[in-house]
């Protein structure tokens, strides 16, 4: 964890990620965040780097669903599941990403 220049404590987003055991890995975390899977506050975070704070909202698209959740703390190291979900609040179950409608065309032509 870091300040930054207000004093406010940081967590980098791959290590959040992490430690929130939403990645089974830090180079996992980061290759979501690459691939545009993270936002926060609904901002494509590309960067492992980014800084995550108190309070801040994440979604996450993981295969066909999407996470969003509230960060209520930040984690010293990587922990047991139950540890992990009190690092963040997630008012609403995963919702299913709709699929995109060209993808209906492939499936067609494939069973054609």
């Amino acid at each position: 964890m870091s300040a930054d220049g207000g004093g406010v404590l940081t967590l980098r987003l791959d290590k959040f990620l992490w430690f929130a055991r939403l990645a089974r890995t830090r180079s996992a975390a980061a290759r979501l965040c690459a691939e545009g899977h993270v936002a926060i506050a609904g901002v494509p975070a590309f960067k492992p780097h980014h800084p995550v704070r108190i309070g801040d909202w994440i979604t996450v698209e993981q295969g066909r669903w999407r996470r969003r959740l509230r960060v209520t703390a930040l984690g010293e190291r990587r922990n047991g599941a139950s540890e992990a979900r009190l690092l963040y609040h997630e008012p609403e179950p995963p919702q299913p990403i709709p699929p995109e409608p060209w993808i209906a065309l492939l499936e067609e032509e494939v069973g054609a």
